[in-house]
């Protein structure tokens, strides 16, 4: 069976190869994935191999209609590894539909134990009075809305009722909020709810980049904000040009991917704190695995789809850091079992580095120690695999 992803306007497109799935030989295609191959064959082949590896992954940490917090894995004895699940998470099912709504129909299933993505947005529609956290909501509202979901004014009516003005939110749900209802924009009137989270997000930022919350935060890092708290407005500005003739939208988005593309580490490293002030890099680790094959790209295709810069050459860099970095040998992204790993961090199990450096910054932007850099060196892999990981990939590379 070959099952082949068109744009929208059905022109055929380039893509590359994702091995057997399930026994099945299976083709995923996109512009986007022959727009790197067009670049970098090497990153290309990767994007096919952790498609596959995402496929299978996500089909184990499906259960019962929920999907997994995380997996974690520990060395066997005889070698190999063993996995452990824990926990379900509503949030990362979101994410998890989002992806898998871009997969052609029978890896749906596969994944789902027989039903589809839009039978997932269905069964998290039916947990939306239980939400409390906007975030989540805004999640749930995007899925249902890109499914176009019956589901979906349910969905709008409980983004509205836990959307409340005025109040200080994390700046990753006020992203997901734009998202969310420029994704709706085409089912329904929400224009005015729009229009309001539209101005929350543009105010939101510093002088340069993103703080972590639109106000409320600690003195000591309210300065900080972390690469989420970048991408994700990026995108959601991204997203809402390309709805709607925005310019204002599209500059602000610019300028954030400027600032992430011009900190990025000379191995494609996309570091993980930046101040808001200046945009320098408060402190880079640890470095996500799921920012290098997903959010970035995820972020920066988005802005190039609206009609910004392409900065194709950066994501091909970070597609190289998944599997040659210098701050380990050790694989990230394994074939049997197959998984990728979560992130390379320092051994700073107290997270001093992060804390010291968020405080002296705030002082003198800028400032290092460099004795920190000495004493916790980056290097240590977290052996973990979160479903929202997955989800972002399918979601950016079969878009």
């Amino acid at each position: 069976m070959e099952a082949e992803v068109l744009h929208a306007d059905g022109r055929p497109l380039l893509g590359q190869l994702a091995p057997v799935h399930g026994g099945t030989a299976v083709t995923l295609r996109s512009a986007r994935l022959g727009l790197v191959a067009e670049r970098d064959a090497s990153g290309a082949a990767l994007l096919g191999r952790l498609l596959r590896i995402g496929l299978l992954r996500l089909a184990e940490q499906h259960t019962d209609g929920e999907f997994v917090f995380t997996v974690t894995g520990t060395p066997a004895p005889g070698g190999g590894w063993v996995l452990q699940p824990a926990g379900t998470s509503l949030r990362y099912g979101a994410i998890t539909a989002l992806g898998l709504l871009r997969a052609p129909e029978p890896e749906q299933r596969q994944v789902l134990a027989g039903q589809t993505g839009d039978d997932l947005v269905g069964k998290l529609a039916k947990r939306l009075d239980e939400i409390t956290g906007l975030g989540d909501a805004a999640l749930v509202c995007w899925a249902a809305a890109e499914a176009g979901h019956g589901e979906l004014p349910h969905a709008l009516e409980r983004l509205r009722e836990l959307d409340r003005p005025g109040l200080p939110v994390d700046v990753v749900s006020a992203a997901w909020v734009v998202s969310a209802l420029v994704a709706a924009r085409q089912h329904a009137d929400v224009e005015q709810h729009l229009g309001a989270a539209r101005v929350r997000l543009l105010a939101a930022r510093g002088a340069v980049a993103y703080p972590h919350t639109t106000g409320g935060a600690p003195w000591h890092r309210a300065h900080v904000g972390s690469f989420a708290d970048q991408v994700y407005p990026i995108q959601a500005l991204a997203r809402l040009h390309g709805s709607a003739d925005d310019p204002e939208a599209l500059a602000t988005a610019e300028t954030v991917a400027g600032v992430i593309c011009g900190a990025q580490g000379a191995a494609g490293q996309w570091w993980w704190h930046y101040d808001s002030r200046t945009g320098g890099v408060v402190e880079g680790y640890p470095v996500y695995s799921v920012h290098q094959h997903a959010m970035a790209p995820m972020a920066l295709l988005d802005l190039a789809d609206a009609g910004g810069t392409s900065h194709i050459d950066a994501i091909c860099r970070g597609l190289g850091w998944m599997t040659s970095r210098p701050e380990t040998g050790a694989d990230l992204v394994l074939d049997e079992p197959p998984i990728t790993w979560r992130k390379v961090a320092r051994g700073d199990k107290r997270k001093l580095v992060r804390g010291l450096r968020a405080a002296s910054t705030r002082v003198r932007p800028g400032m290092r120690v460099p004795m920190l850099d000495r004493l916790y060196r980056p290097g240590p892999v977290d052996h973990e695999c979160r479903p929202y990981e997955l989800g972002w990939l399918l979601l950016t590379w079969l878009s």
